[in-house]
């Protein structure tokens, strides 16, 4: 499944939201990023333009892809929260209120 530049934008966004959500950036996150990178074809530079991003614009873009793509959205955001061992309440709250926004409620951890 292709993901234009700007929902990639988003997805790493958010993203990126649930790795620092703790606080901590631990090595599986870091490991599971590094996977992401390759998958979806982004660097580190991509990274620091999805940081740009203002979280509602990156909200905004992944409501309007379509299903599946937002299915992927959130098993990634699933991926990176527990890619560390522990699923923290502070993770789980963002990825509720992405999913919720972008019409996925039903399909968080």
């Amino acid at each position: 499944m292709e993901f234009t530049k700007k929902e990639k934008l988003a997805m790493v966004k958010m993203i990126d939201y649930v790795i620092l959500a703790d606080s901590q950036v631990a090595p599986g996150e870091m490991n599971l990023l590094t996977q992401l990178m390759e998958r979806f074809n982004f660097d580190t530079f991509f990274i620091g333009k999805a940081r740009d991003l203002k979280k509602k614009q990156a909200l905004d873009i992944l409501g309007k892809m379509e299903l599946e793509k937002k299915k992927v959205v959130a098993k990634l955001l699933d991926e990176v929260a527990i890619s560390d061992g522990f699923l923290h309440e502070k993770e789980v709250n963002l990825i509720m209120e992405t999913l919720q926004h972008i019409g996925m409620e039903n399909e968080s951890c």
